[in-house]
């Protein structure tokens, strides 16, 4: 099993499909700083209890790590607390940070740590067949018709997805 440090957001977004329990289909263990589980994780109120019933794993910091996250605060400072804590903890482990937070994913950029957020995600799940093209397609839809509220992603990446399954299909289908 794989590591990743995470985010809050990437929950947040698949919390509003009611999809939450997707991201736990794939090989990996999912770390948050448990202050961040305890502090940052504030809304909705249950979010907490849920992801760490999934499976989500608290850690503590170690002193590098400590160190790291107090030296991007004064390095990037568009950045929380929290998302200086879970970049140290990808950046020190040597895992992937789940993150779809801009300023967080230009800071991991710099700092040579991989990223996958909401999108790769469920990319990696419908590769894999953990779902299936209509499970993808409607997480897509879903989180297109919620784009620019709770969820702010890439429209145009979901739109190329919606597009190539839907043009997909059509050939399957027999429709050109």
């Amino acid at each position: 099993m794989e590591y990743i440090s995470s985010d809050t957001n990437v929950w947040i977004d698949f919390l509003s499909i009611d999809k939450l329990e997707l991201p736990f289909r794939l090989p990996y263990i999912y770390l948050m700083n448990k202050d961040a589980v305890d502090n940052e994780i504030l809304a909705p109120k249950d979010l907490s209890p849920k992801l760490l019933a999934l499976g989500l794993q608290t850690t503590e910091l170690s002193e590098e790590e400590f160190y790291l996250a107090s030296d991007y605060s004064d390095k990037y400072g568009r950045l929380s607390g929290y998302d200086c804590i879970a970049l140290a903890i990808a950046k020190v482990r040597k895992i992937t940070l789940l993150t779809g937070d801009k300023a967080l994913r230009n800071a991991a950029r710099l700092e040579a740590v991989n990223i996958i957020g909401t999108i790769g995600i469920l990319d990696e799940l419908f590769e894999s067949k953990t779902i299936n093209s209509c499970e993808y397609l409607e997480c897509l839809t879903k989180l297109q018709d919620i784009n620019g509220t709770i969820v702010r992603l890439p429209a145009e990446e979901i739109e190329k997805r919606i597009d190539d399954l839907t043009t997909t299909k059509e050939v399957l289908n027999g429709s050109d």
